[in-house]
């Protein structure tokens, strides 16, 4: 069966049987010049690559890259001295580096080859190799943090299991690429140390053979030979000398944002300061010492001319971050709509026709966006949790006057509003009537009247309510997000809580995620909570909570009813009133026993298996119950067992969405209580 061999195979294959070839047959000289052109070649595309790579991982062959030069130069080194020694015409570029480079003295020579052969060995292969080291040895070290800092993003959904995959594989290139660096930092200095010694082995055996083959004289033999030992020294450290240079660059490469022809240009000369002072001590160095007054005051007058221009282009750049929003907000209008960035679903989204344009134009004197931003303060404040970026975007598909208020691309309210007029709402007690337009406030769903600028004051002072059009849709708005807060909040928020925590409770979070819980598993007791509006301000509370109480169970409401237990003082802050009495409805024991015995554990969660008609029954009693509260102005709260509770709630929450369900263990001692009612059947 034939095999297919591909052109990139076959080349470095070539590339390395020939260097073998080249140690053992011998080459004539033109050959030896074509090859030594290719070796200088090949030397600086290396190192050119090294030096605009973004990342060390982008020379992941660099190892191999290393070893395989290394050869193919040894090996021309072979043939260079095979022909030095035996015919004494090792070609045109061997004998060109000894004349031109070393300008055709002995002396010369040999001082610029030992200083190529110090500056390498010395300065460049000594600090890779150390670097290198170091590099190996911390990357070795990171690889388990960076492993379990891939499993939390990932288990907090913030990355995608390719994503995951990818971030592990990176992970383990690095770890061997920098682990094969290493290693292959001795190759470099091995080569030093190998060309030093063939270049001792070329002087004295073309001494020896000048003397001994060829009939010349001491004098003679050292001129020839020495030449062409300088030479060949010099065309074979050249290149290593790039490819030293090459692997320092590699391994000491930090940024992966560009390439370090832009870093160090945009680091050294983008402070004008610095050039004016660099420019200043220049022309005083050429003013008043005897150094060269020319270069000295020419160098000084060009530092501080770039720094002024410099000067002038930041400062026109200033001034072009002023204008630059300006330009973008027109720039986005006349530019076609980008069809990609609409696949995307806000969490939050108020949508509003054209007439309420102005509420939210800053430039028309609107401050509908404040009251957003206030929004997200009051609720951080209130609920301690952080609200998604709120949209705000205009459609003409809707009325003027009309918006529209969307949870993850879906509707979920609207409401009406009458510009230039103000909403005024009877809060019970007013027996005066005023004229304007029946409508219902969209919060709360309350009988209102839409009055116009005149009539404001009279309202007030009979003692309406008046709210202008701003505050309607913000004060709607904030009741929609805190109705569906806990679908909102993802795993990478409760990771964002969690990180903004830990540096000074380390202790607990080691202890509590992932150890006990996962994110997704905290994320669940967070969303119960924030469903019945209780703050999670207090994490730390929570968090203690579930350590202790996790190990036992692992189940989502039972560990939030621990949890709302342990934060009885803030529930019964909320709730009930300090020295004074608050009346509730309890639930009749009989129906608390009936409700557990309706319980039902699965794999999936627990579910209620209670008959539809005593369902229907049970919902009848508290609409009854909670209406003689909402009669006497109380708020409408079912006080039970704390067993039975969230079964409970459960029960009512489709039919009653705002009964406040609370059990006695979330109930501080000092709270008086009066039942003016109780649920039964």
């Amino acid at each position: 069966m034939l095999m297919t061999v591909k052109k990139s195979d076959l080349g470095i294959g070539i590339y390395l049987l020939s260097a073998i070839v080249f140690m053992i047959i011998p080459i004539p000289s033109f050959l030896l010049d074509a090859l030594l052109a290719i070796n200088i070649s090949v030397a600086l595309i290396i190192l050119l690559n090294a030096l605009f790579s973004p990342e060390a991982l982008s020379m992941s062959s660099f190892p191999s890259i290393l070893l395989f030069s290394t050869i193919f130069r040894i090996s021309l080194n072979v043939s260079s001295t095979r022909l030095i020694l035996s015919s004494g015409d090792p070609g045109e570029v061997v004998r060109t580096f000894g004349d031109f480079v070393g300008g055709g003295d002995i002396v010369i020579g040999v001082v610029v080859f030992i200083i190529l052969l110090i500056v390498q060995f010395m300065v460049i292969n000594k600090g890779s190799e150390r670097v290198s080291e170091v590099t190996a040895r911390f990357t070795l070290d990171a690889m388990p943090g960076k492993q379990m800092a891939i499993d939390a993003d990932l288990n907090t959904g913030a990355i995608t299991d390719e994503q995951a995959r990818e971030r592990r594989q990176k992970i383990q290139d690095e770890s061997a690429f920098f682990g094969s660096m290493d290693g292959a930092t001795k190759y470099v200095k091995g080569d030093a140390m190998a060309g030093l010694i063939i270049t001792c082995v070329n002087f004295i055996g073309g001494l020896l053979m000048g003397m001994l083959s060829r009939g010349m004289d001491a004098s003679q033999a050292l001129q020839e030979y020495a030449i062409l030992t300088i030479g060949d020294g010099l065309v074979s450290q050249i290149p290593s000398l790039m490819i030293s240079l090459a692997t320092g660059v590699l391994v000491t490469k930090v940024s992966k944002e560009a390439d370090i022809g832009d870093i160090l240009v945009k680091q050294l000369f983008s402070t004008p300061k610095v050039l004016y002072l660099a420019g200043a001590a220049l022309i005083f160095l050429g003013v008043v010492t005897p150094l060269p007054f020319i270069i000295f005051v020419s160098y000084g007058l060009v530092f501080v001319f770039v720094a002024s221009r410099l000067k002038k282009n930041v400062e026109i750049s200033a001034k072009t971050e002023e204008l630059a929003p300006e330009e973008n907000e027109v720039e986005e209008i006349r530019r076609p709509e980008n069809v990609n960035a609409l696949l995307q679903v806000d969490p939050i989204e108020l949508e509003f026709g054209y007439g309420i344009i102005p509420l939210a134009d800053v430039n028309q004197g609107g401050d509908l966006l404040d009251r957003v931003v206030m929004i997200r303060r009051q609720i951080a404040l209130e609920l301690g949790c952080v609200v998604p970026i709120i949209r705000l975007r205009d459609n003409i598909q809707l009325n003027p006057n009309q918006y529209v208020i969307k949870i993850k691309g879906v509707p979920v309210s609207d409401g009406e509003i009458l510009f230039d007029h103000y909403m005024a709402m009877n809060p019970g007690y007013v027996e005066e009537e005023i004229v304007g337009i029946p409508t219902v406030e969209p919060s709360f769903h309350l009988p209102a009247l839409w009055i116009t600028e005149g009539q404001r004051e009279r309202a007030e002072s009979f003692g309406y309510t008046v709210v202008d059009p701003p505050s309607i849709i913000a004060t709607h708005l904030t009741e929609v997000i805190r109705a569906h807060l806990d679908e909102l909040l993802t795993r990478q928020d409760v990771q964002n809580l969690i990180n903004n925590i830990k540096e000074a409770n380390e202790t607990l979070i080691t202890e509590l995620v992932p150890r006990i819980l996962g994110v997704g598993e905290i994320q669940k007791v967070l969303q119960n909570l924030l469903k019945e509006g209780i703050s999670i301000r207090d994490l730390v509370t929570i968090f203690e909570t579930l350590a202790d109480y996790a190990p036992t169970s692992r189940d989502p409401d039972i560990l939030t009813e621990y949890v709302r237990q342990r934060l009885k003082r803030a529930i019964s802050n909320k709730y009930f009133a300090d020295n004074e009495m608050t009346s509730v409805v309890t639930l009749d024991p009989k129906i608390e026993q009936e409700i557990m015995n309706s319980v039902k554990q699965t794999e999936q969660g627990t579910f209620l298996t209670l008959d539809p008609e005593r369902t229907k029954g049970i919902i009848h009693s508290v609409t009854e119950e909670v209406r003689k509260l909402e009669n006497i102005g109380k708020n409408p709260i079912v006080v039970t067992s704390p067993i039975v509770r969230t079964y409970f709630k459960r029960l009512t929450m489709d039919y009653i969405s705002d009964l406040i369900v609370i059990s006695y263990n979330e109930i501080e001692s000092n709270v008086e209580l009066q039942s003016v009612g109780m649920v039964t059947v």
